[in-house]
């Protein structure tokens, strides 16, 4: 029996140990894994750290490169400072005044007189530019630099093409007095983004913190299809919507539901919570408010790099993925776009409001008519009009009325001068100046308008005269028209409508048409001078705003007093913008200067060319 138990007891020390040295054995074994894993992360670590090292060195290389960026850009604003500090001292110099004296007073002692008199005093030398360091961290990002073109490649074909982006206008807006919190996909809130002080970007987690940093007076939301919101509109309002609502109706903010896209029955339960319903649709039941063409981004501008020499398809125009500001760059890059039937006539609309003909071969003609339409089929701020209109909200901005200033001074003209006034629309007053009898004349022939009629000075120069008028004014846009001159029907319309779109203060033609009698030619002015900021316009084409143009006063001259004010502009940084080339045609019997600074169209009449 002993030798029996110690045979098990030997056999249990047996086992106990082969379990120790199998739990040993497990125990390298995992011992051995982790250290081949040490190992292999020592490895990835040296790795990283090499590439760090590399990206360090790379970093370093790229801020040299910002430096000396920095650096050659300061050398650059600073000589352009200077350039323009040279420019500044000539303009300022008594030998640069006195030959404006001298040529101003050439034909009138007194004035040649007071024009010296002035030359002998004093003027204040502009203050000399001093080199500035750029800085090397970026300003903080403007409100709306964010929606801004960044597609700056297309390709069409196998060829790639690098385009100049259209920059995005940030401001400023129609009616400065209005908020609105808005929720909208990117095309809809560029259509609504210039009408109102708009607030975006809120979700349903953060809307009652970020409404009240400004309140607004309504709240507008689309049928949107991406975002925080998309959830809470479609189908059953979601809890962050009604939330929403809640808030709104405990602060009194009007609520506009705005159907633009989808089945409107997906959206009939959200547009049921608010207090007003819209859609682009009229199928819907509910009142339509369509989309119009938003004239701060849909409009003639050209891209800095101009148009390239190529008729597109929709498809090629618009790839797939671009975003609603990469939109407004290829609206303006091709020289034609054919779309097929079908297009949704708002995009047919954004198209031409841009610009860019519609067909199979570009025809500038064609493409201005078409932009025309485009306007009159509705703005966004006619639409905009009409919501608030609907909602009770005031829709106070400022008008495009025109008051014209027109002298008459010879009888013989008299009936011509006042029928291209009576063509026009958008007239509110008309400054008439001329021969006894003519202001009766003119009220029959413009019913439409205030008529405000003075007999002119005998000794007046035009210059006087006008400003004479520019007193009489009451109108927000001030136009000067010569008793000469051939102004289509759509003249000031189209003039006025630069003014939507552009800061300028003065506006009118630099490229312009023009009928020279005695050898029956017609000629083209500075055909590349279209939709640009420019240093000259033609003064029997000026349309300025009231006050900056009272500020500037007219030159007490006859001849060549628009001249002499462009040289006022430019002196004082007053903005020049020359529009189209249609719908005006300069009339005279010769002009050798103009000869000289226009290409011949043709022998024969201006007006099939200009006046559409």
């Amino acid at each position: 029996m002993t030798e029996l138990e110690s045979t098990r007891r030997a056999l249990r020390d047996a086992v106990a140990q082969a379990e120790r040295a199998g739990e040993l054995a497990r125990l390298l074994e995992d011992a051995q894994a982790r250290l081949a894993e040490a190992e292999s992360g020592t490895e990835e670590l040296a790795a990283l750290t090499a590439r760090l090292a590399e990206a360090e060195e790379l970093l370093e290389d790229e801020r040299e490169a910002a430096a000396r960026l920095r650096k050659e850009l300061a050398e650059q604003r600073y000589q352009a400072e200077v350039a323009q500090w040279k420019l500044s001292s000539i303009k300022v110099a008594r030998w640069n005044r006195l030959g404006d004296a001298i040529k101003s007073g050439k034909s009138n002692p007194v004035r040649l007189a007071k024009g010296l008199r002035s030359v002998s005093k004093a003027v204040k030398r502009p203050v000399a530019p001093k080199r500035r360091p750029v800085a090397d961290k970026p300003q903080a990002e403007r409100p709306g630099a964010a929606f801004q073109a960044t597609a700056s490649t297309r390709t069409v074909g196998g060829a790639s093409f690098r385009l100049k982006p259209f920059r995005v206008p940030t401001g400023p807006n129609t009616r400065p007095h209005l908020t609105a919190a808005v929720i909208a996909d990117p095309h809809a809130e560029a259509l609504l983004r210039y009408e109102w002080r708009q607030t975006t970007g809120f979700t349903p987690r953060d809307f009652a913190r970020v409404l009240p940093l400004e309140m607004p007076h309504l709240l507008v939301v689309e049928s949107v299809t991406e975002g925080p919101w998309a959830e809470e509109i479609a189908g059953e309002p979601g809890e962050g919507l009604r939330a929403l609502l809640a808030w709104c109706a405990e602060h009194g903010i009007r609520t506009v539901f705005w159907h633009t896209q989808g089945d409107p029955a997906e959206y009939a339960a959200t547009a049921g919570l608010f207090e007003h319903r819209f859609s682009v649709e009229s199928a819907s039941g509910w009142p339509r408010l369509a989309y119009g063409v938003q004239p701060r981004v849909h409009n003639p501008l050209p891209l800095p790099g101009g148009r390239v020499d190529r008729v597109l398809t929709l498809e090629q125009l618009l790839p797939p993925h671009l975003s609603y500001p990469d939109v407004l760059t290829s609206y303006r890059w091709p020289a034609a776009v054919e779309c097929p039937p079908g297009t949704p006539a708002w995009r047919m609309a954004e198209i031409a409001a841009c610009g860019t003909s519609i067909g199979a071969e570009p025809d500038s003609r064609r493409a201005h008519a078409a932009l025309r339409r485009a306007y009159a089929s509705g703005t966004m701020t006619e639409r905009v009009d009409e919501l608030l209109e609907r909602i009770g909200l005031p829709s106070a901005r400022a008008t495009l009325d025109v008051s014209v200033i027109l002298p008459v001074t010879d009888r013989a003209l008299a009936e011509h001068a006042l029928a291209q006034v009576a063509k026009q629309s958008g007239i509110a007053q008309l400054i008439l100046f001329g021969p006894p009898g003519l202001g009766e004349r003119a009220e029959e022939l413009v019913p439409g308008a205030e008529v405000v009629f003075r007999e002119p000075h005998p000794a007046e120069t035009v210059g006087a005269t006008l400003n004479r008028g520019l007193d009489l004014c009451e109108a927000d846009l001030v136009a000067v028209m010569d008793q000469r001159d051939v102004y289509g029907a759509h003249y000031l319309t189209d003039l006025r409508r630069a003014f939507l779109f552009c800061t300028a203060d003065l506006v009118g033609k630099a490229a312009f048409y023009a009928h020279l009698s005695k050898p029956q030619a017609t000629v083209l002015k500075q055909p590349g001078a279209e939709y640009t900021h420019t240093p000259e316009i033609a003064g029997a084409t000026l349309l300025a705003r009231r006050n900056p143009m009272r500020e500037l006063g007219f030159p007490d001259l006859t001849d060549d007093w628009d001249q002499v004010l462009m040289r006022r502009c430019r002196a004082d940084g007053v903005k020049v913008f020359s529009a189209d080339r249609f719908g005006y045609v300069r009339v005279r019997e010769e002009d050798p200067a103009l000869l000289g600074s226009a290409q011949l169209v043709e022998y024969g009449s201006a007006e099939p060319h200009a006046l559409i």
